[in-house]
């Protein structure tokens, strides 16, 4: 949701951990959401109530209800702590998975036509 990182690769700790997880990064570099995202996804997931109001500076509105913290989707919402600040990326790693893990729970009930 931010500029800074516009362009950069995967920050080093994470490719690092991510390639213990058989994850590769190669070719992956930052972007800024646009607009246009918005019209093009279903949902706009996020990690923390920051990167939502970064998010409604670049959108302005949601009037589809697509913007999310992934976490909103578990039993107990909250924000994913950013690794760049606390370093503690197998805490972020567990936190992504409880929230895809929610999602994709959510995803099946709301659309159980989907194939996987």
């Amino acid at each position: 949701t931010s500029c800074e990182e516009i362009g950069n690769t995967v920050y080093p700790p994470a490719k690092k951990k991510l390639s213990s997880l058989g994850i590769d990064c190669f070719g992956k570099t930052a972007r800024q959401i646009t607009k246009q995202d918005y019209l093009d996804y279903d949902y706009l997931l996020v990690m923390e109530e920051y990167n939502i109001t970064n998010l409604m500076r670049i959108l302005s509105d949601d009037p589809e209800t697509k913007v999310y913290r992934l976490l909103d989707f578990a039993s107990c919402p909250r924000d994913i702590a950013d690794p760049w600040y606390t370093g503690n990326f197998h805490t972020t790693h567990t936190d992504i998975m409880e929230g895809l893990d929610a999602f994709l729970e959510f995803i099946l009930k709301k659309h159980p036509d989907v194939m996987l």
